[in-house]
């Protein structure tokens, strides 16, 4: 499962820089959305429509219900969904340019296999990577990998999101697994899915009512129970590379991805340590 864990930190890297590249929080206030967080949710959410908050609460599964609804459905006053999906692909390719000049010939190199991975995989019980698989091809080929990069993580965060109900982990206590798994700073999770200090606590009373969990450091039954999870995200993420790669091309695209990755990772664009549990490239 090693290649599908591979592969998701460099589609996450190029994915990642719509959050964090200047051209997208900048092309987010120029749609007309009201700070940071209405951005994220609006530029995320908008290949589903104009959802409420529920849906969005439980597609993107790991923020506070209070933090969707400060964003969600107000985004849909400001601007429609169907221009939303535009404006964020066309900002990451803006910022793709800058931060790696020869991304264009990236983009030409594998669209056509990424595309692929993204014919291949199923859509059953992935509502954003199925959202994102149906937009309109794009002009554009630096979107077009974007928006590649952007459909195939949805489609593992979503398996990803399987394994937690799976498992009776909800989101607040996902991001405590991942805390604890690799001695991150908490309060970086916390903050930034707008979890209050009470129900961050509750969290962690309730794994370690189930033994998977003391004084913040995860037990044997912890680090079962989240490298299992861990586990069957990479195994469903891998469905679909498997089946459309032999283990030479997925090498491959391993490799073709990576220089532009690590030049991502170290142009300071992106945090690291940050929310999403990405590793730079540049250090792995």
């Amino acid at each position: 499962m090693e290649v599908a864990r591979e592969l998701w930190k460099r589609i996450e890297t190029i994915h990642a820089v719509t959050y964090f590249a200047p051209e997208s929080i900048e092309a987010a206030k120029s749609a007309g959305l009201r700070g940071f967080w209405m951005g994220y949710f609006g530029f995320r959410a908008s290949p589903l429509g104009e959802v409420g908050a529920g849906v969005v609460e439980a597609a993107f599964a790991n923020f506070a219900p209070d933090m969707v609804r400060r964003s969600i459905p107000d985004a849909w006053e400001f601007a429609e969904p169907s221009d939303l999906t535009t404006v964020r692909s066309n900002a990451a390719a803006s910022a793709l340019r800058r931060l790696a000049p020869d991304i264009s010939e990236l983009a030409t190199q594998v669209n056509d296999t990424l595309r692929g991975i993204v014919d291949a995989a199923a859509p059953i019980g992935r509502p954003l990577f199925a959202a994102n698989r149906d937009l309109a091809p794009l002009e554009d080929p630096v979107a077009q990998l974007w928006q590649h990069c952007t459909t195939l993580r949805e489609h593992r965060g979503d398996g990803h999101v399987a394994a937690l109900v799976a498992a009776g982990v909800d989101g607040c206590q996902s991001h405590q697994l991942l805390v604890a798994s690799q001695n991150l700073p908490a309060e970086v999770f916390r903050q930034s899915r707008g979890w209050t200090d009470q129900q961050w606590d509750d969290g962690e009373r309730r794994l370690r009512e189930r033994g998977l969990l003391t004084d913040r450091a995860l037990t044997g039954a912890g680090r079962h129970a989240h490298d299992e999870i861990e586990r069957i995200t990479d195994a469903l993420a891998d469905e679909p590379i498997a089946k459309t790669l032999s283990a030479t091309a997925i090498h491959n695209l391993i490799e073709d991805l990576t220089p532009t990755a690590v030049e991502i990772s170290l142009s300071g664009v992106l945090p690291f340590p940050n929310p999403m549990g990405l590793p730079s490239v540049a250090q792995s």
